[in-house]
């Protein structure tokens, strides 16, 4: 069986909001959240942070997570997953899964982890990456740059992935289907080292989306589509109110 290496970057000089992995949700940092929730799911053969950052790792040691030692030279998140899983403490093989959680969704949940591996499990041969992809209900998130928007045709596979709302509508309502990306992202070990071996690309920079990359170069990767909840991510320090009004309602919450 394919071994599940989990790993959740995270560094202290995001641009719209530096040092947010340490920045406190109810009282704990950011990371904390979202490692505390990664390690309910059960599956785990390696999970751990990976980092540049002396402090995160100082947090980190403090609380008995393991921890990996990062370039300081990444400026995409997937970049710094590879090498990382380079330096996880086991023999990675090609069909093993790779699973990158951002470290900036605090409200994650276990199960999303289930639905990012699961097309890989169900169609080996076919899809060798994923995209957790959320339904967007309400119009203001469809329009908001932060939330990254997919295309995919009817198989599931990625298209594209843009800032802008997309698909074009006169006027957004839920039944247009839009998704938007959810923070998890998995990939066969063989083809997150292909990703690695890529020159960012055109789409990737312009877009800012590691995914991008792939498409550019005529690679793929498949939606794991996931029902909206209200689950925030944190892009600028006006999210962190918005995480937690959700989280009060959120069952996991005082469950760590």
């Amino acid at each position: 069986m394919s071994k599940i290496i989990g790993l959740i970057p995270a560094r202290m000089a995001a641009s719209r909001f530096p040092g947010k992995p340490l920045f406190p949700i109810f009282g704990r940092p950011m990371i904390e959240h979202v490692f505390e929730r990664a390690r309910l799911f059960p599956r785990w053969d390696v999970l751990a942070i990976c980092t540049c950052d002396e402090e995160i790792k100082a947090f980190g040691d403090s609380k008995g997570y393991p921890v990996i030692m990062t370039a300081d030279t990444h400026t995409r998140a997937l970049d710094r997953v590879a090498e990382a899983a380079t330096k996880c403490g086991v023999d990675v093989a090609d069909d093993d899964i790779v699973l990158n959680v951002q470290g900036d969704e605090p409200m994650m949940h276990p199960d999303m982890i289930a639905a990012t591996i699961k097309p890989m499990e169900e169609r080996q041969a076919e899809v060798r990456g994923t995209m957790l992809a959320m339904d967007i209900v309400d119009e203001a998130q469809f329009r908001n740059p932060d939330a990254l928007k997919i295309i995919h045709d009817l198989s599931g596979r990625v298209l594209y992935t843009s800032r802008q709302p997309i698909p074009y509508c006169k006027q957004f309502t839920p039944e247009l289907g839009a998704k938007r990306i959810y923070g998890i992202f998995g990939f066969r070990w063989d083809f997150l080292k292909l990703f690695t071996s890529l020159a960012p690309s055109p789409l990737e920079i312009k877009e800012a989306c590691d995914s991008n990359r792939l498409y550019d170069y005529g690679h793929h990767q498949h939606i794991a589509p996931y029902p909206f909840q209200p689950s925030y991510s944190v892009d600028s320090p006006h999210d962190i109110g918005i995480v937690e009004a959700a989280m009060q309602a959120d069952p996991l919450w005082g469950r760590y």
